[in-house]
């Protein structure tokens, strides 16, 4: 099997690895997600403003003078045992056979978010809960965004929601994730740094404000105030724990660290044969690196993700907006499957960067979207943004060709050995795309992955079909766990049937 390659499991529609329709390209009419969103205009979301640049200023402070994500959860933690909340942070479900739905990196509450809810609604209907693992609410975690960015989307969603916090949800020092999630108000402030230069991010840091107890309530009951909807989460990591499978999901803070108390809790509930999957805010393999997140005081998640005496099979993380898997077979033979899955909502992280596999083999890889169509979509966009569009904008045909020549791979849905013209691989080495023979080239290249989030988002966001989302159904019965990977195209057709992009069947036994 080739790089990409994956037969459209099941027999659903055509998905984007079997046709450019499958993809979204030919979409003829926009999905009915428009019909869900707010009366009121909703304005596309975007980084360039200058006041919501200025809201997420604590991930620079905390990237240049120090993460105080360890010591704001200690206390936060504290807080909720004082309440009464048992130390295991564990909510019990009694069946074996369960199905959940996981969708990241989802609050931006624009048309980026609301494409993805009605496939999501039709691929899950049936499924017990829903997870989102990271990023709840954009820019910067507000209790006030909740409304628009989290209860509205998902009023139809019928079972409880768990989420797992992202690096955005800490930036109001996790109030607004505290008090919808955990019913626990409290303003955790950043315990005092240390340095030279101490004063500045003291000065500079944002404190969360004020939590409007009325309108937040009124939103939770006019959106999702049925008994099935309200589920209680301990805390912001928490188990869930089934005969079958154990689900720990972990807070990884702003720079993707635990504290050492989370850390020993995360050892206490990996010990033991029973099979877990883990949900993290940071996903441990991304882009073709390993990223094992350290643990205050000593080791790292991954270290207890791979011990064998604690049975992982697989670990899912979001922070980067789009779908990649990476089958890791371990020192003892075991296979655990590392997944990406931010694709929930915002803007689109390129696909078209990752270099040809080396943690695994590339034809076991799997990606959505596929490396064309994430290169076809991108030029367009810079076509458009520098007004070249005859320089820039290539076909998915075009871009498929060249990322074929230059990283050595047979894509995933071919096109009969078309040749890359010049233009296209001039393009392509412009917007990223590795050469297979200078796996990390340091040539000067268009900010595709350089400049810092903050700047990038607004070149990587638009609000017309295909959104290139997608989302997780995870199946779980006393024998295995299915993972299907579903696209979010934005389309109608896609949103009546929505196109299985990838699918693994994880044993249990």
């Amino acid at each position: 099997m080739h790089a990409e390659d994956s037969v459209a499991p099941g027999h659903g529609p055509d998905n984007s690895r079997t046709s450019e329709a499958g993809a979204g390209w030919a979409c003829q009419r926009p999905g009915a997600f428009t019909e869900l969103m707010p009366d009121d205009r909703v304005p596309g979301f975007s980084w360039r403003r200058p006041a919501v640049l200025w809201r997420s200023r604590n991930d620079v402070i905390a990237r240049w003078f120090g993460d105080p994500s360890n010591g704001i959860r200690r206390r936060c933690v504290s807080a909720l045992a004082e309440r009464g909340t048992p130390a295991a942070f564990t909510v019990h479900r009694p069946s074996p056979e369960f199905s959940f739905l996981l969708l990241g990196d989802t609050g931006e509450g624009d048309r980026s978010q609301y494409a993805v809810v009605p496939p999501a609604l039709k691929a899950g209907k049936d499924t017990d809960f829903m997870v989102i693992a990271s990023d709840v609410v954009y820019p910067s975690g507000e209790a006030e965004h909740y409304e628009t960015k989290y209860f509205r989307p998902y009023k139809d969603y019928p079972g409880p929601i768990y989420a797992v916090p992202g690096n955005h949800d800490w930036y109001d020092g996790l109030r607004g994730f505290l008090r919808v999630f955990c019913d626990l108000d409290l303003a955790c402030h950043p315990e005092p740094w240390s340095g030279p230069l101490r004063l500045l991010p003291r000065l500079l840091w944002r404190r969360s404000g004020p939590v409007d107890e009325e309108t937040l309530a009124a939103a939770r009951a006019k959106y999702r105030g049925a008994p099935g909807q309200r589920g209680a989460q301990p805390g912001p990591y928490w188990a869930i724990d089934t005969p079958a499978l154990r689900i720990i999901g972990i807070d990884t803070g702003i720079t993707g660290g635990l504290d050492r108390d989370q850390g020993e809790w995360l050892r206490e509930m990996s010990a033991g044969p029973k099979p877990k999957l883990l949900i993290t805010g940071k996903p441990l393999y991304v882009d073709d690196r390993h990223k094992p997140g350290r643990i205050e005081g000593g080791g790292t998640i991954d270290e207890i993700v791979q011990d064998p005496a604690h049975n992982y099979v697989a670990a899912i993380g979001g922070d980067i907006h789009n779908y990649q898997r990476y089958p890791i077979e371990t020192l003892d033979g075991r296979t655990i499957q590392y997944v990406v899955a931010g694709g929930g909502g915002a803007f689109m992280h390129a696909t078209h960067v990752i270099p040809k596999t080396q943690v695994v083999d590339e034809s076991e890889f799997r990606c959505y979207p596929l490396r064309g169509d994430s290169l076809s979509r991108y030029s367009q966009m810079y076509g458009k943004w520098l007004r070249l569009p005859r320089l820039f904008s290539l076909t998915p045909e075009e871009a498929t060709a060249a990322v074929k020549h230059r990283l050595g791979i047979e894509p995933g849905r071919g096109y009969d050995g078309v040749p890359a013209s010049r233009r296209a691989r001039f393009v392509a080495a412009l917007l990223g795309v590795p050469h297979d023979g200078w796996r990390r080239t340091k040539l000067t290249r268009l900010p595709v992955r350089k400049l810092p989030q903050r700047f990038r988002s607004e070149l990587a966001d638009w609000d017309r079909p295909p959104f290139f989302k997608s989302f997780l159904r995870v199946d779980v019965t006393g024998d295995e766990v299915r993972l299907r990977c579903f696209a979010a195209s934005g389309c109608l057709e896609h949103e009546i049937d929505p196109p299985c992009e990838d699918e693994v069947t994880i044993p249990l036994r």
